[in-house]
């Protein structure tokens, strides 16, 4: 395993991010593709095993569950010290007019109740999950200031958002001396790549660093056009998400994996590492060779001719993700 720094933070982190949206079951209706505690936690163990240090979950994946069983494996197998753990806030989480969203009164809330769940008292990384268009992005970035400055999380970063919006919070947080987001998870492959437009610049140029969600594009960079899974038959949010995906992409992407002989999705994870702005894709992995291929990608540099051919046939994509 390798490390980087995390953005222009002093954090060092694996080059590959165990997404952790995969674990956890939900009584309001568990995904069909999440994984029990048993199942999950010979993932997180592998991860560890293997050097991954950084693992990303939040508060809303399968209603908390994904939170209490990454914090008992993270317990168990490695020591909190060494762990780099990231959660996320903002989604609903309850009913009720204050159970969800940005407030100060829900950030408040929802950290104890992450920590809670985590089995820590406090979180390398805190993110909003999406834009709150409902609260002034002053009480956000305050209420997350005091977060940090109360030791229940040493970074904040922020998700996919207008680059407008994303740039209004940072400066917010200089004009009144807060704590900035060091980093933007936001969506990102081969097939979606509508942030190189302002996202992506606008992270390089301040420094700060990028973990991408979705960088293999929910499997579809990893098959064939055809062929289905689990996941994409009922993945209700991803059916949204690449309507008008360049199947040619998908194509090249195979070509290169074959001439290489390696997966499709070490090719496409090492196209996406290879972005300045970028500190660490996210990956998720519910089979044994989803970690492998994350971990092998490292090891790949593309070439130029090769990142011409996977680049060139790109259309430009509506905006998704947030």
């Amino acid at each position: 395993m390798r490390y980087v720094k995390l953005g222009s933070t002093g954090l060092d982190v694996s080059k590959v991010c165990l997404g952790c949206m995969s674990y956890g079951v939900s009584e309001r209706g568990a995904h069909e593709w999440t994984l029990g505690e048993e199942e999950s936690r010979v993932f997180i163990r592998r991860a560890i095993e293997a050097g991954i240090n950084f693992f990303d979950t939040a508060n809303v994946y399968s209603d908390g569950t994904s939170e209490e069983i990454v914090g008992r494996a993270l317990n168990d197998f490695a020591t909190r010290e060494e762990i780099v753990l990231a959660t996320k806030v903002c989604g609903s989480m309850r009913r009720g007019p204050n159970g969800s969203g940005l407030s100060r009164k829900e950030i408040m809330f929802e950290i104890d109740q992450s920590l809670r769940r985590l089995g820590t008292d406090y979180v390398d990384l805190f993110q909003i999950h999406r834009w709150d268009p409902r609260t002034p992005i002053e009480e956000t970035m305050e209420a997350l200031h005091d977060v940090v400055k109360a030791g229940k999380a040493l970074y904040i970063g922020a998700s996919s958002m207008w680059a407008w919006q994303f740039a209004a919070a940072q400066y917010a947080a200089e004009r009144n001396g807060w704590t900035k987001f060091v980093t933007m998870q936001n969506h990102y492959n081969l097939v979606y790549r509508e942030e190189e437009r302002e996202m992506l610049p606008l992270c390089v140029d301040q420094g700060v660093g990028v973990i991408p969600w979705s960088p293999l594009a929910r499997g579809l960079l990893t098959r064939d056009l055809a062929e289905s899974t689990s996941r994409k038959e009922t993945d209700e949010f991803g059916k949204t998400l690449y309507p008008g995906a360049n199947s040619v992409v998908i194509e090249r992407v195979a070509e290169i994996a074959a001439q290489r002989g390696v997966s499709r999705a070490q090719v496409a994870l090492a196209w996406v590492a290879k972005h300045p702005a970028v500190s660490a894709p996210i990956v998720g992995a519910t089979k044994p060779h989803h970690l492998d291929d994350a971990i092998a990608s490292i090891d790949i540099t593309l070439t130029a001719d090769e990142i011409s051919a996977l680049e060139a046939p790109y259309t430009p994509q509506a905006v998704s993700g947030f």
